[in-house]
């Protein structure tokens, strides 16, 4: 089958080709550029498999284009070289075999059918000629033209075999088929169930890779739901299997609480593509399941699982290699995602608008974002109402902010200079009286402006140094 490539979208191809009959070797553009562009995206990593030595082509081509440098992989086998917008990736074809405690496969030089027979799944052995007279030719052994057709995943040989060799595979499959919205085929799915054990082989990094780019995609709960089905979500994240299922007491029963952060991770993802918050979206209720008690005359409580939560996710990040950051940012969101919610209260002071402001700082925006995704009722009325009262909160945050300035805040009057005032070194003291002074602007005693914090100062200052020298 000939593919209609265009030489003027495509001209690297022709090159690359122009190199390969010159020095008389077979190549071929290979896996996720072929599968993309018959899915009509565009693709700028490209990887070539080279009927002969990977690392000596990728010089030539190199040489070729006028490109700065060739970084080879020797471990590998493989052959980076930049150009422009392009990452054009060489490797020679080859056979691989594997020990059945690594994924580190065994390399053997091979031809091109044995090479695209190695490939994960049939959409990814696909092989398109770059060589002049073959150009655009597509060769396709398995029927991946066929998967692509009926959007399915399907491994090129025996499931248990492809998973076996390298488990790494059964996230791949996963991923596949959230960020394409394909199905798995059923003898697949069935080999990923099989084999979902062996991912205790592979290092957390690489796990971690392919459940981040899972939740990047358009509907991340997909892949979520596969990595139940096959087994794999209780081996890498066994806290969100705790959250499944419903118990009843006395006619009182709970939501799902499994379900129901998919639906609020779907929220987010339909209105922002921040990875981190999306991460948050996911784990925010991770603490229910400690935290569920059946009190009678109130029903089901999960007091303090924002707190107990964000306590967790240290050891959940460390575990998913997940960068500090990432987890930091987590915990703040987690344990702040209950308050906006109180703020919808009657009754409710300025002061806790303010505190808010504070404590949020500059994930004011994403707290608002993942409280509104929260909202997962069926009855749209209750939806509607919710959503009334954070529009409430976010016009009364703007307001006291606007009056207030409390985004960004601290003390007007800093340390140093509250030790010259009150003749004190660096210790506790100057940190009480600075605390002081916040709390005063924080419940409305004084306004946030230096003046007045100054004289508040002054006026505490003598009482705080009596306590200290009483104590």
């Amino acid at each position: 089958m000939a593919l209609n490539f265009d030489p003027g979208k495509y001209p690297i191809l022709r090159t690359v080709g122009k190199v390969a009959d010159h020095r008389k070797v077979a190549v071929y553009a290979v896996g996720g550029f072929v599968r993309d562009t018959l899915l009509g995206k565009v693709c700028k990593d490209i990887d070539f498999v080279v009927v002969g030595s990977g690392a000596d082509f990728a010089r030539a081509v190199s040489k070729e284009l006028g490109a700065s440098k060739v970084v080879v992989y020797e471990k590998f086998g493989t052959a980076l070289v930049e150009i422009n917008e392009y990452k054009l990736e060489f490797v020679g074809a080859r056979k691989e075999s594997y020990r059945s405690d690594s994924r580190k496969p065994i390399v053997e030089p091979a031809d091109l059918q044995t090479d695209l027979a190695r490939r994960d799944f049939t959409i990814n052995a696909l092989a398109i000629s770059v060589n002049a007279a073959t150009f655009g030719q597509l060769t396709d052994p398995f029927d991946g033209m066929t998967a692509l057709k009926k959007r399915i995943i399907r491994t090129p040989l025996d499931p248990g075999v492809t998973f076996e060799d390298d488990p790494l595979r059964i996230m791949r499959a996963i991923r596949f088929a959230t960020q394409l919205d394909f199905e798995i085929e059923t003898e697949t799915m069935a080999g990923m169930q099989e084999m979902s054990q062996r991912l205790q082989i592979v290092s957390a990094e690489r796990i971690s890779e392919d459940f981040l780019k899972i939740l990047a995609t358009r509907k991340p709960s997909k892949g979520l739901l596969l990595m139940d089905s096959c087994g794999v979500l209780k081996i890498i994240f066994p806290e969100l299997i705790k959250l499944k299922g419903v118990e009843q007491v006395a006619g009182h029963h709970h939501k799902d609480v499994f379900f129901h952060t998919l639906k609020v991770l779907d929220n987010v993802a339909a209105v922002t593509d921040k990875l981190k918050l999306r991460y948050v979206a996911l784990v925010h209720d991770i603490a229910k399941p400690r935290t569920k008690e059946f009190v009678a005359g109130k029903g089901w409580t999960f007091h303090n699982h924002e707190e107990v939560g964000a306590r967790m996710l240290p050891a959940i990040g460390y575990r998913l290699r997940l960068p500090k950051e990432m987890t930091k940012y987590a915990q703040k969101l987690t344990r702040l995602h209950l308050r906006p919610i109180a703020l919808t209260e009657e009754g409710v002071t300025d002061s806790a608008y303010r505190r808010l402001l504070v404590q949020a700082s500059e994930v004011l925006d994403d707290l608002i974002m993942l409280c509104r995704a929260d909202i997962t009722s069926q009855n749209a009325k209750r939806v509607q109402k919710h959503l009334r009262n954070f529009d409430f909160v976010v016009k009364r945050l703007q307001e006291v902010e606007e009056k207030d300035r409390m985004r960004v805040f601290q003390s007007p009057v800093r340390g140093d200079e509250i030790m010259k005032v009150c003749g004190l070194k660096p210790g506790p003291a100057v940190g009480r009286l600075k605390k002081m002074i916040e709390e005063a602007i924080l419940d409305g005693k004084i306004p946030n402006e230096y003046e007045a914090a100054y004289n508040y100062l002054i006026e505490i200052k003598d009482q705080v140094q009596r306590d200290r020298a009483s104590s």
